[in-house]
């Protein structure tokens, strides 16, 4: 496997008074084609309404920032619509198929931003996510003839060109003043949502950061995606210690704030990746490759998507570490060392986590 690991930003498709949505080009990204991965980023401003769609892929949607999003979505084989608040630090998997609205109800200066990631295995483009809208510039309606729609909905030609063609933004539009959307369904929230930001760690390092694990088994819902999600944040200079999946699947980490440095390690020992990576840069880690950050002064914040319901990973350097697993003499021959250095070197892992700070 011969790729560019280069984190990358993503590219502007459409900016307007409404909002703008980013995507990341497999074109420009090839490893994302090839492990079959796509990423965005949406952004709507005050009243900015993302008008319905589905797309070719299942994904998981996480709220970057904002208070007062709204979400509308039928989910397949359903006549329901559901209709759920959104705010920073929500996961909602959108499962393939459902058709979703996205609404930012602020009437203040406060965009919503969410980041989208999911598998593109039946994607028209593989390693990105194509949308199919209702209506818009670019909408399906627009895109029957006038005897199609007129005959499909009992209507005359007219009438059907203005069900058709009224509509003439493209993706985003942003609404009037005074037009109310359906409020929240509260009973529902617990089964479509999870605010990774509000759950308890399940590892908290002083002086390290904070790793919070999000699987299926504590949101069932995230199966429609079938994804996993982790969410960091390390403290100043604090390391993210190596680290590899052990089921052939791949690693995606966006990184949320901050900014810090990256190394990945591939086959043959070779380091194949060494640079800096920053906030609103997705990295890519190829299945088996091990992967290490470490953040600069100002702490950094990442989310880490990995493929199915009850991902494995392997950590090198902590009291988990799989050099942990071997007996004494296998290390000692394996590292070349004396027993005391080896004794020296396990004993160090049991006093860390995933997480490390910066030396003393």
């Amino acid at each position: 496997m011969d790729f560019d690991l280069s984190p990358r930003s993503a590219q502007q498709l459409f900016d307007g008074e409404a909002g703008s949505y980013y995507s990341w080009s497999s074109s420009e990204f090839p490893l994302l084609a090839e492990e079959k991965v796509g990423a965005g980023r949406l952004v709507l401003q005050p009243r900015g309404f993302a008008l319905p769609h589905y797309a070719d892929s299942s994904k998981i949607g996480y709220v970057l920032q904002g208070s007062d999003g709204i979400v509308g979505m039928v989910l397949p084989n359903s006549s329901k619509e559901v209709v759920l608040r959104l705010k920073k630090g929500d996961v909602i998997p959108v499962p393939h198929g459902a058709l979703s609205w996205w609404y930012n109800n602020g009437d203040h200066s406060e965009e919503v931003v969410i980041a989208f990631f999911g598998q593109t295995f039946k994607a028209h483009i593989p390693g990105e996510f194509t949308y199919f809208f209702l209506s818009g510039g670019l909408g399906i309606m627009g895109g029957f003839s006038t005897e199609f729609i007129s005959r499909a909905y009992k209507m005359s030609g007219k009438e059907a060109d203005k069900l058709a063609k009224s509509q003439t933004g493209i993706m985003l539009i942003k609404l009037e003043p005074g037009i109310s959307m359906p409020h929240p369904d509260m009973e529902i929230v617990e089964k479509m949502l999870y605010n990774i930001d509000d759950a308890l760690a399940d590892v908290d390092v002083r002086g390290g950061g904070v790793f919070k694990a999000l699987t299926a088994a504590r949101f069932p819902f995230l199966e429609e995606a079938g994804l996993s999600v982790n969410r960091v944040k390390l403290e100043a200079n604090a390391m993210y210690s190596p680290s590899y999946t052990v089921d052939g699947t791949f690693q995606v980490f966006y990184v949320a704030r901050g900014t810090g440095r990256v190394q990945v390690v591939g086959t043959g020992g070779k380091r194949v990746l060494d640079t800096k990576i920053q906030a609103g840069q997705l990295l890519v880690v190829p299945r088996f490759f091990a992967v290490a950050q470490i953040a600069d002064g100002e702490g950094m914040e990442f989310v880490s998507i990995l493929p199915g319901t009850s991902p494995a990973v392997e950590e090198f350097a902590s009291k988990k570490s799989v050099w942990n697993a071997l007996s004494p003499i296998v290390s000692q021959v394996a590292l070349s060392v004396t027993p005391e250095f080896e004794e020296f070197f396990k004993s160090a892992m049991q006093k860390t986590t995933i997480l490390a700070p910066p030396p003393n």
